[in-house]
């Protein structure tokens, strides 16, 4: 009992963690089929604000209010990285729409770009980041079972994240002109909807996110110009798996790949269950290829 339940823990934390990475990038390749290679660097920009935060923390306020930098840096991180999403859609990103591969060469290009500028002014080596006192320890579920609280903390926040999206996208007006531009974008532009706005403030929300998930890693892992790029392919597959666009399609997808990646590597080894883990997804698109959830659309293909 205690081995299924320590494995059903890290298949959720794993899956909470691919969740928060994929969340952003599926809004933002479902509205605009922009394939974003530098999504894993907006998680590094994530990473590098909390380190910012973390720095301004121990050097401008009190030793007793260290352990809040981490709370404040989730929307600081954010912001910064929603700041970055939005230049790069307005300067180059609205240039290349219907143009996939142009797109996917630019982002790559501005993603080894954001890489070396991270490198120049932080350094090549990684940054260790300081856990508040609050995270750390576990909460011992019974003897031999203990659950970290920065796991725990970790799929709490993705909670959260996922019940905003969830409100903003089918609660709110601009959610609503935002699945109005998906489903057909050139009827939404004859409505009034200003597509060009929309897209804008989507690739913006979805960098965002992407910053929350950076900040998320560093509970985990140290700070690195590449810490993005770890997690960038299990991202865009867990998008194709669950279908583009669609948000119940990424939590499936999420959840799935990160149990059957847990439960594979349980049985083998770390680099033969992420091939078993590819293949499955290769056999599973070959019979459903628009993922576990399509999208509708009144447009005609």
């Amino acid at each position: 009992m205690d081995v299924f339940l320590l494995q059903l823990f890290n298949s959720l934390s794993v899956s909470s963690i691919l969740l928060l990475i994929a969340l952003g990038l599926s809004i933002t390749f479902g509205l605009m089929k922009i394939i974003n290679m530098a999504h894993g660097e907006f998680i590094m920009i994530g990473s590098y604000s909390t380190y910012i935060m973390q720095e301004m923390f121990s050097s401008l306020m009190p030793k007793a209010a260290f352990g809040w930098y981490f709370a404040m840096a989730i929307p600081v991180s954010f912001l910064i990285t929603c700041l970055f999403g939005y230049l790069l859609e307005v300067t180059l990103i609205r240039y290349l729409y219907g143009r996939p591969l142009d797109s996917l060469l630019a982002t790559w290009g501005v993603g080894i770009f954001l890489q070396q500028l991270a490198r120049s002014i932080f350094g090549a080596p990684n940054l260790a980041i300081i856990s508040p006192e609050w995270l750390n320890g576990g909460w011992n579920l019974m003897e031999g079972v203990t659950f970290p609280y920065k796991r725990l903390f970790i799929i709490v926040l993705v909670i959260v994240c996922l019940a905003g999206m969830y409100v903003y996208i089918y609660h709110s007006h601009a959610g609503r002109r935002m699945r109005a531009v998906m489903q057909n974008r050139d009827m939404a532009a004859c409505l009034g909807v200003s597509t060009r706005r929309v897209d804008a403030m989507t690739f913006a929300i979805g960098s965002g996110i992407a910053g929350i998930a950076g900040c998320a890693l560093t509970l985990v892992g140290p700070v690195g110009p590449t810490i993005g790029t770890n997690y960038i392919v299990d991202a865009f597959m867990v998008v194709v798996l669950g279908g583009v666009g669609k948000l119940v399609g990424t939590v499936s997808g999420a959840l799935g790949i990160g149990v059957f990646n847990t439960l594979f590597e349980w049985w083998t080894t770390a680099s033969l269950g992420k091939v078993l883990v590819f293949v499955c997804i290769v056999a599973f698109l070959q019979w459903k290829p628009t993922g576990l959830f399509a999208m509708r659309t009144r447009s005609i293909d």
